[in-house]
Parts: C-alpha cells; structure tokens; sequence
C-alpha cells in the first residue's frame, strides 16, 4: 500500500561534535532559529516559528570525528526555499561565512547548491521551480537533469 500522498518527511536529528559549534552554524549561516535547549548536550532549531526541523545532540558523539569518506550514513540534508531570491540570499550568506561550496546544479525541476556543516554533514539549499515547468519526455515522464547552475547570476537575485 502506498504512502499518504500529503506524507512528508519532517525534521532530522544530528550527532555532532561540537554542540556550541554547530549551533553556530545552524543559527548564523542557515538561518535557523533556536527554539529550544535541552541541557549542554542538545539543542533543536526550526524555521518560521516551527519546534524543530533540526536537532543536534553530542549524546554519542561528543568531541568525535568526522565520518571518514566513503562509508554509510546521510548524505545530506536538503533546506527548501520557496523562490530564487531566498536561495540567493542563503548563498550569498553561505559565502559571506566562508563556507566552501561542494557543488552546484541545475536539476531542470530545482536549483541546488551544496556544502557541508562542521561536522561533515552534507546541506543542500535548493528551490523548486513550478511543476508546470519541469522537464518531461513525450511519455510525460520527469527528465531532470544535472546542468551547471550559474551562480553569478543567482547571487545577483540576493
């Protein structure tokens, strides 16, 4: 039986290294905002008045090291903006704050940028374009892609 259509994945929950660090980054640079600690080991940060959309606990992981590459766990997580000049804005942030970008691509259905927090965890910032406007075939099937996504010209839209 399929899942509910209106179904959505909701918040994740991060072991980091550095809570104050990673907090850090979280609040500054992706623009959340702290909603609520829970001693010295967890905090949890949301979005538009929202309890959570990340969590991070030093729990397990408490002064550990990055995951080595090349081995399992997640990949990354993905913050969606409702239009280009929000992406623009977070870009231009991300990079105000020195973050170094991973990549960058222009999926015919979104644009996607990506980077990694502190820790090692992979961020996609990305925004949806219309699915009025998404690559299909003649069958009406999705045809995304992986094009380069001009950066200038949407740092120009922050």
């Amino acid at each position: 039986m399929p899942t509910h259509p209106q179904t959505r994945i909701g918040h994740v929950h991060l072991k980091v290294s550095n809570l104050e660090r990673s907090i850090a980054f979280y609040r500054d640079i992706m623009g959340l905002e702290v909603t609520q600690m829970y001693g010295d080991q967890a905090a949890f940060l949301g979005a538009g008045g929202y309890h959570h959309h990340i969590g991070l606990n030093t729990w397990e992981s408490a002064g550990g090291p990055r995951p080595p590459r090349g081995t399992t766990g997640l990949y990354h997580t993905a913050f969606l903006y409702p239009d280009r000049p929000a992406l623009a804005r977070a870009l231009k942030r991300a990079l105000d704050a020195g973050v170094e970008l991973e990549g960058a691509a222009d999926h015919g259905v979104s644009e996607a940028i990506y980077f990694s927090d502190p820790d090692g965890n992979g961020i996609e910032i990305y925004r949806d374009r219309a699915p009025e406007d998404w690559p299909r075939d003649a069958q009406g099937n999705l045809t995304m892609s992986n094009a380069r996504l001009d950066l200038n010209a949407l740092l120009a839209e922050a």
